[in-house]
């Protein structure tokens, strides 16, 4: 099998395996960066304009200067043309710039870099971890999705050592808050219910499209909502909609029905149209 890629650097198309960035970038020294991930469907990326939309408010709350849409886009449908795959994920990173070492930023401007790679199905199904590690809702990223992942590193970590393919965090309130890479939604007397943005977590694009077709609610969730939920599901843009039958020791019925109606129409309508 061939895992050659091809990504885009400060505008030039380059082999994966060969592309660099300074060793001064203020994304790889600090973590002064911010991304977007993107599921591509047969070379076309899904819901493009509201991952750009939220790459323009992340890098906003970093002080960062405004992506330049128009150039992004641009270096997508490059990368897309470059990698032709059924199924992909694209990932935008959008970084300080060359900068010293240190927390202070340089003058030379940001470094855009686009990668892909191809990836399969994701089982409709799936174990989750809830680990002891708290996210801030404080925090002065809480709700951006910034390259400082390195916390995010160490639960998914965990998470696979008990067998899950993800990990759940509460925030410092003890509240249900979002996993590493997805966010949450439960099931409790038959009310599908998400964590608030105030919890910290992020405004996810696949779990806002679910909220909008699905007639979910925002609640404010004790982590023991985790224990009491009829149906759990995660939403991420390459999980789409997918089942949660266990949790920690916890298990869950198969998929439900309230989840499988999720999964459904999200399936129907990010289908009809691949910029909802």
């Amino acid at each position: 099998m061939n895992t050659r890629t091809t990504s885009w650097v400060n505008g030039t198309l380059v082999d994966s395996a060969h592309a660099a960035v300074s060793v001064l970038d203020h994304g790889l020294t600090t973590g002064d960066g911010v991304f977007e991930t993107m599921k591509s469907v047969d070379g076309r990326a899904f819901a493009v304009t509201r991952h750009l939309d939220r790459l323009t408010r992340s890098a906003r709350g970093l002080g960062l200067p405004d992506p330049d849409h128009a150039v992004v886009r641009e270096a997508c449908a490059q990368v897309l043309a470059a990698n032709p795959a059924p199924l992909g994920r694209l990932r935008v990173t959008y970084t300080g710039g060359d900068a010293p070492l240190s927390s202070e930023r340089g003058t030379t401007g940001p470094t855009l870099v686009v990668g892909f790679n191809a990836i399969g199905p994701r089982p409709d199904e799936t174990a989750v971890a809830v680990v002891p590690w708290r996210r801030n809702e404080h925090s002065a990223v809480a709700g951006l999705k910034t390259t400082s992942y390195a916390e995010n590193v160490v639960a998914l970590a965990a998470a696979h050592r008990t067998g899950a393919s993800e990990a759940l965090f509460a925030n410092t309130a003890g509240r249900l808050c979002e996993g590493t890479g997805s966010n949450v939604f439960v099931v409790l007397g038959g009310r599908l219910l998400t964590p608030p943005l105030a919890s910290g977590c992020l405004a996810g694009i696949t779990r806002q499209l679910v909220v909008d077709w699905c007639g979910a609610e925002e609640a404010d969730l004790p982590l023991g909502a985790l224990e009491e939920a009829e149906e759990i599901f995660l939403t991420s843009t390459t999980r789409d909609v997918q089942a949660v039958t266990r949790v920690d020791d916890r298990r869950l019925p198969g998929t439900g029905p309230v989840t499988a109606k999720a999964m459904a129409v999200f399936a129907e309508r990010s289908g009809d149209d691949l910029d909802p």
